[in-house]
């Protein structure tokens, strides 16, 4: 019995949910370059946002003997309780804030932490200020809990950094969250405990929360030094939500160790939803990160003096490149120059018209990877991570300067 001609096959239908989120333009670039890489072409990564050092020996010979004594199993979705002490040691030491353990919960990345904060606290229709440049994963994350994202434009000649008027102006009946990002990933800027009180001067007499992301807090340089808005204005502490995570200090991204401190109830029910979604991070995992947070800072120092070392080097040059001006980073690791003045120029038969096809043309043409601006809502930019070696930075700030050089 004939079955007829086969009929085409039918389009999986995906969510609504799953189908409006948009790939990581950072990941995006990472994988372009690596196929590159793949064939054997040379190809100077300033894309990645993790340092180029390996995690401190210590740190991973504690993982390596929890292996041998079989901490393989599961702990509690929470986090083991002798890390949840330690994070709740460190706030206190170093920002003098008390978030219990019963207040913390480790996570997996501190993306995932972010991912919580929004979950467990926004509704449909819901506000969620975000300063930009802001990092890419926010506006999809506020997304995904069915809120909005209001972006709020900075200035590149404040620093990027938001004024308290803007703040103000922005806040309405349904905002019910504000991000801060400080140190911040793209642009290093970094929030002096005055601008931060002065922010939280134009909270009072709202309910607005804050989700505080300070992942990069002990990655800072010179003068500046970091403060969280939960200790600079202590009222909005019963309504701040802290971000961190092991991944940038101590060269342990691939671990996937954050933790997210807050408001008892609300970790209590970010805690229900790991308990559905990923369960408790990984054991072995959680014994490094416990390592990490009880060895000292010595191995941080290191890495951030030679980050400032590749900063300030970076900085200079790119500083002197005709057709980009760039603000100074006083944190994390990474440049996010103006490249504006490039656009209505062309390279060969490609015109250069905004960050992506700026970005492209530089892959291309000049075989370096940086990560368009406009995956942070900034698109005059373009992100250069300086986590690669000094050798890798000289060559690829080359490339880009013969390639301005080329532009007609």
């Amino acid at each position: 019995m004939s079955q007829g001609p086969a009929l085409p096959p039918t389009p999986l239908p995906l969510s609504e949910r799953a189908a409006a989120i948009q790939p990581s333009a950072t990941l995006a670039v990472l994988a372009e370059a690596a196929r590159m890489r793949e064939q054997d072409i040379d190809v100077v990564g300033f894309g990645a946002g993790e340092p180029d050092f390996d995690t401190p020996e210590s740190v991973r010979g504690k993982a390596i003997e929890a292996i041998h004594e079989g901490f393989t199993r599961y702990t509690p979705t929470t986090g083991i309780l002798p890390l949840r002490n330690a994070i709740s040691q460190k706030l206190r030491d170093d920002q003098g804030l008390d978030y219990g353990p019963d207040c913390v919960l480790a996570t997996p990345g501190g993306k995932y932490a972010c991912h919580l904060a929004f979950q467990v606290t926004c509704n449909p229709g819901d506000e969620v200020l975000v300063p930009a440049p802001f990092w890419t994963s926010y506006p999809e994350q506020i997304c995904l809990a069915q809120a909005r994202p209001v972006v709020l434009e900075t200035r590149e000649a404040d620093g990027f950094k938001l004024s308290p008027d803007a703040l103000a102006a922005a806040v309405g009946p349904r905002t019910k969250m504000l991000v801060l990002n400080s140190p911040s990933n793209p642009t290093g800027s970094v929030y002096s405990r005055e601008e931060l009180a002065a922010l939280g001067e134009a909270l009072k007499g709202s309910n607005v929360l804050v989700l505080s992301d300070e992942i990069y807090e002990k990655i800072i340089f010179g003068d500046a030094r970091h403060h969280s808005i939960a200790a600079v204005a202590p009222f909005l502490k019963d309504r701040t939500f802290l971000v961190g995570g092991v991944s940038k200090t101590y060269a342990m991204t691939g671990w996937r160790i954050g933790w997210l401190a807050g408001p008892r109830e609300a970790i209590a029910a970010a805690a229900r939803l790991a308990d559905h979604t990923t369960s408790n991070p990984c054991s072995i995992a959680q014994k490094a990160a416990l390592a990490a947070l009880l060895g000292g800072d010595e191995p941080v120092r290191r890495m951030v003096a030679e980050f400032d070392k590749r900063r300030l080097y970076a900085f200079s040059r790119i500083s002197q490149m005709p057709g980009l001006a760039c603000a100074p980073p006083e944190g994390a690791f990474y440049l996010f120059p103006n490249v504006g003045r490039c656009y209505g120029r062309r390279i060969g038969e490609t015109a250069l018209s905004d960050s992506v096809s700026f970005a492209r043309a530089l892959l291309v043409h000049a075989r370096v990877a940086v990560v368009p601006g406009i995956a942070f809502g900034a698109d005059s930019h373009v992100r250069i991570s300086y986590a690669t070696s000094q050798d890798e930075i000289e060559k690829g700030l080359d490339r880009l300067e013969e390639f301005l050089a080329r532009l007609s």
